[in-house]
């Protein structure tokens, strides 16, 4: 599918750069050195993306952003800032930036932050064209989360989904590798054939066979009736095996046949044939130690880890967990009928410095379990787990003076970044070590919730 991306730009640079980065992506690169040129060829030539200088010499980024969305609502608007710039990237996203990166501009991050945009653009195209089995079930935009570990698995995701190239994911429990692999068939051309699920872990080594490939009546004691297995089931669709470090040796041969042939043969049967399937496997084992400890087969690994993908342990994601748990709490006060429960925002603070070794399972649990055990309507710090509530948050963040009626998460996430900003002069790059993102992912928030330090002045004011 081609694209059109019109670049606005006083050099030649950003041209070299766009087209070495999307080199086989049918990119339809157009350069104007004027930003009213760059209107003149919008509106005689639709374009998905226009990425533009923030310094140009008539028009401010933000003037430009407000013109171009004024009349091209659809178009992605990427504009290219620097830390000297006289406009904050909280003004850019505010008059309707798509998103915006950093000078000097690194090569994988730029192109992380096209292709999230590009991403996002053909899903709501397939989305209008084309009719989903099931609304409840979620693709990339169900994946939490905007953090650079998340955003870097989810970019090459996204390029592999098309294909049908094997993938591996790899990630410890709890880390959504199932999300993923869901993801991942939805954003296929089988999305509306089968998604067929096995978990090698949780079904005995002596009846996974018979699982996976199926039995005919009579090849052993108790198979009164012809089965059809995994693989026959996702014919046509995709095959995700769950645990795939827990696979017996002796079937990992027999999976590896069915790679190399697409041929499966039932228990008991003298005949093959074939199916057309996808494989997605995942596991939160170190399958490198266990191809040199001899219990994987070092064959079928290179032929499983065609793509390989990590799932990031939500400890080195934390920027994610406000988002995180605003979802999840939405979602559980629904499902549980407590609309008017109200979340706190000292509860913050601990879960931001909690470890979660249960990653992101871990803490949809506990917002589940904090939604239905709350006695009176807002959770309180008492009701967290004693494990959790022991540790104290960083720079005894637990007394801060929050109001007692509680705050919307938003608010929560605000609050943290403002006292965070405030703590070291408005500091960015101190404020964000201190909260344990990204400069960049600072900024970021800091435009989603419209925070300029002249809301210092006016705190100020309010508590005064």
């Amino acid at each position: 599918m081609s694209r059109r991306i019109l670049l606005i730009d006083r050099q030649t640079s950003l041209v070299e750069l766009v087209r070495a980065q999307f080199p086989n992506e049918g990119a339809d690169v157009t350069l104007t050195t004027s930003c009213d040129e760059a209107l003149a060829i919008l509106r005689n030539t639709p374009h998905d993306l226009v990425i533009a200088d923030i310094q140009m010499p008539t028009m401010s980024g933000s003037q430009l952003t407000r013109r171009i969305r004024s009349e091209f609502p659809q178009i992605g608007i990427v504009l290219v800032t620097s830390y000297t710039a006289l406009e904050s990237p909280t003004e850019v996203i505010q008059a309707g930036a798509s998103d915006y990166v950093t000078k000097p501009l690194q090569a994988d991050e730029f192109a992380m932050v096209v292709r999230r945009f590009l991403r996002r653009m053909d899903f709501d195209r397939e989305q209008r064209a084309v009719p989903r089995k099931s609304n409840s079930t979620l693709g990339f935009e169900g994946i939490i989360g905007n953090s650079r570990a998340l955003m870097q698995s989810l970019d090459v995701a996204a390029r592999a989904a098309p294909t049908s190239a094997t993938v591996l994911i790899q990630g410890e429990t709890g880390t959504g590798k199932e999300l993923l692999a869901r993801a991942l068939h939805l954003n296929s051309p089988r999305r509306e054939n089968p998604f067929v699920t096995i978990d090698c872990g949780a079904i005995p080594p002596a009846l996974l066979e018979s699982e996976l490939f199926g039995h005919v009546r009579g090849s052993f004691t108790g198979a009164i009736a012809n089965k059809q297995g995994s693989l026959e089931s996702a014919h046509t669709g995709s095959l995700f095996l769950d645990e795939i470090g827990e696979m017996p040796i002796d079937l990992q041969v027999k999976l590896l046949r069915v790679l190399q042939n697409g041929e499966i043969q039932k228990v008991g049967s003298n005949s093959s044939h074939a199916v057309d399937i996808r494989v997605i496997v995942a596991t939160h084992r170190d399958l490198n130690l266990m191809v040199k400890a001899g219990t994987f087969r070092q064959d079928l690994f290179y032929r499983l880890s065609v793509i390989p993908l990590e799932m990031p342990p939500l400890r080195n994601r934390t920027e994610d967990i406000p988002e995180l748990v605003h979802h999840f709490f939405e979602k559980a006060r629904v499902r549980n009928r407590r609309e008017s429960l109200i979340f706190p925002a000292t509860m913050m603070p601990y879960l931001l410095h909690y470890h979660w070794p249960g990653n992101v399972r871990e803490l949809e649990n506990l917002i589940e379990r904090l939604v239905v055990l709350a006695r009176a309507d807002e959770i309180k710090v008492a009701d967290l787990p004693e494990y959790i509530r022991t540790e104290t948050p960083p720079g005894d963040m637990s007394q801060l003076a929050f109001p007692p009626e509680g705050v919307s998460l938003d608010g929560v996430e605000r609050e943290l970044l403002l006292r965070a900003l405030e703590n070291f002069a408005w500091n960015q790059t101190k404020a964000a070590k201190y909260l344990r993102i990204s400069r960049k992912t600072l900024m970021y928030r800091m435009a989603k919730h419209g925070i300029q330090r002249s809301d210092a002045s006016a705190r100020g004011k309010r508590t005064a």
